[in-house]
């Protein structure tokens, strides 16, 4: 028989037990001041090996009785929100969620806690993970994550206005940037699906994953990744894992960044140019509002760059959004300046833009720069200072570093009138003014560009650099105490926001859409006079320079779709 052959000192018994009445006679007898059965439920349901017979049970009970359960039963709702409902048979998932919709239409001073419950699911926990030791169907996170969201879009159907209630949540529970790549992989993936189905908070969505985000990109400088991959590499080159970060902070910025460029791939390959473009304005808003303002971030701002290459129109109203911003006086200098140098970044390293949108903006560019040295060659500020004119000289420095990069797109094919196009800018004029952009533009930019300038006749910058290493005078004014002092900073020498692209996962060498072209950004001027590391600017043959120049390098979302995306 079965029972002789049940160690039965060593076997629990099957869980089919349960004490105290109804929940609706327990209720009752909680009015009257008898809090036993109350207790008894409580200790009941916190029980850590509740069976699934056991929940349904429990929570059939309750929903015959969530008109009752108001604010005065809120410590006996809380325990019912933590019950371990996730994993488990579709049977429990099923009731769950029917006591979740009874409860938020019945009692909606619960649906913080209820959007609470499922958003602090949105990540594997350790709880999570010791529940998975013990039954092998929880380790399924996908199943797991899909219930969740089953859980919110049911909330939202029986709340509208669930949304006005979700966005702070999902904030207030977004895991430490310090946490491990796969918490963050985890939430900002679950985040994203929440913006398809609530579409009203996407914005708000993305710039929350954006923003912490940046955190992370300004904590890991370039010059930190680069010396952090370089020590690895001989060390390490047989690892199988070489798409992993070495730098920490990098890599949990690399997870993310394959995970929102996804998102941007699955909505912008579908043939729906409505919905790309509706992306696009989100995406913007919050380039505006957080990537603009920020310094020294190095990676973020490629999903702009990446969202672009889907389509020319994005890029050609990128550029023109960045133009209107340089050219608006009501902005302050310092978004005018990053503007510009986004603008020229993206022109010299977009290898989806064609050469006539590059012709274009500098056509748009050049004249006003011409007409901003009209307005001051002959006034009382015609002089060199950065802090006066920022946004002029970062403008030249963007006109100089794009020809870097683009003039033999604009030469080759017909030479003459391709140097009858530059010769028509008047770069020398630029070059020649008295507000001395050479001297405030950064050394490798300006080293560079009087190479391919004198190479073309176009301009002999050598004579201007020359006097401005003689005479070494502060180029940023200080007012404070009138006098001018020295400074070692040079706010243009961080304006090259699309440099090469070194985070691993979220680079996908197949999609050639970046320019590669190093350029040292750091060091004196006798370190800096070769742009291209191991070439030498003068010498350098047309052959040689355009290996370098048209050497791709690019960035990408990876191939897996988002929605799709095994975890």
């Amino acid at each position: 028989m079965e029972i002789e052959d049940r160690d039965f000192l060593n076997t629990p018994p099957k869980k089919t037990v349960r004490f105290g009445g109804t929940v609706s006679n327990t209720l009752a007898k909680l009015q009257k001041g008898d809090t036993s059965d109350y207790e008894l439920i409580k200790h009941q349901l916190s029980d850590p090996d509740i069976k699934d017979a056991q929940i349904i049970s429990w929570l059939q009970e309750f929903r015959t009785c969530v008109t009752q359960l108001g604010k005065d039963h809120e410590q006996l709702i809380y325990v019912v929100l933590k019950l371990p409902w996730l994993g488990r048979s579709q049977a429990v998932v099923e009731e769950y969620l029917a006591f979740l919709s009874n409860l938020v239409s019945a009692q909606t001073v619960y649906l913080r806690a209820c959007l609470r419950m499922v958003v602090s699911n949105f990540a594997p926990s350790k709880i999570y993970y010791s529940i998975a030791s013990l039954h092998s169907h929880c380790s399924d996170l996908p199943r797991t994550f899909d219930q969740c969201h089953q859980a919110l879009q049911l909330i939202a159907r029986y709340v509208p206005s669930t949304s006005r209630f979700l966005m702070p949540i999902l904030s207030d529970k977004f895991p430490f940037v310090q946490k491990s790549s796969r918490t963050l992989e985890c939430y900002v993936h679950n985040l994203l699906r929440v913006s398809v189905y609530i579409p009203d908070l996407r914005r708000d969505i993305l710039e929350l994953i954006i923003s912490k985000m940046l955190t992370l990109d300004v904590s890991a400088p370039r010059s930190e990744i680069e010396e952090d991959e370089e020590e690895d590499s001989p060390l390490d080159s047989s690892r199988p894992d070489r798409a992993v970060m070495v730098h920490p902070v990098a890599e949990r910025l690399d997870t993310m960044m394959t995970v929102l460029l996804s998102y941007i791939k699955d909505i912008c390959h579908v043939n729906d140019i409505e919905k790309t473009k509706a992306l696009y304005r989100d995406l913007l808003s919050v380039f505006d509002k957080v990537v603009l303002p920020t310094h020294a971030s190095c990676h973020v701002q490629y999903y702009m760059f990446y969202l672009c290459s889907f389509r020319l129109g994005l890029a050609e109203a990128f550029l023109d959004h960045l133009w209107k911003m340089l050219q608006a006086p009501n902005q302050p200098p310092v978004l005018r300046q990053a503007a510009a140098g986004y603008m020229g970044s993206f022109m010299a390293r977009a290898k989806f833009l064609p050469v006539s949108t590059v012709k274009a903006c500098l056509d748009l560019l050049v004249p006003w720069l011409h007409l901003y040295i009209n307005s001051q060659d002959s006034g009382s500020k015609a002089f060199c200072d950065v802090n006066l004119h920022g946004p002029f000289y970062t403008a030249c420095q963007a006109v100089f570093y794009t020809l870097i990069f683009r003039h033999n797109s604009i030469l080759e094919g017909n030479m003459k009138k391709g140097l009858a196009y530059l010769q028509g800018l008047n770069l020398e004029r630029i070059v020649m003014c008295q507000l001395n952009p050479l001297r405030v533009c950064l050394p490798a930019v300006t080293n560079m560009f009087a190479a391919i300038t004198r190479k073309y006749q176009l301009v002999f910058c050598y004579t201007i650099i020359e006097r401005n290493n003689r005479n070494l005078l502060p180029v940023v004014s200080c007012s404070t105490g009138g006098s001018s002092v020295s400074t070692n900073t040079n706010p243009l020498d961080t304006f090259f926001p699309f440099d090469p692209y070194l985070l691993k996962s979220s680079l996908v060498s197949s999609e050639n859409i970046l320019y590669h072209f190093d350029l040292v950004s750091q060091g004196s001027m006798e370190e800096e006079d070769d742009f291209l590391h191991g070439d030498s600017v003068v010498d350098m043959t047309p052959g040689s320079y355009d290996s370098h120049l048209h050497s791709p390098r690019s960035v990408g979302s990876p191939p897996v779709s988002f929605l799709q995306r095994p975890f």
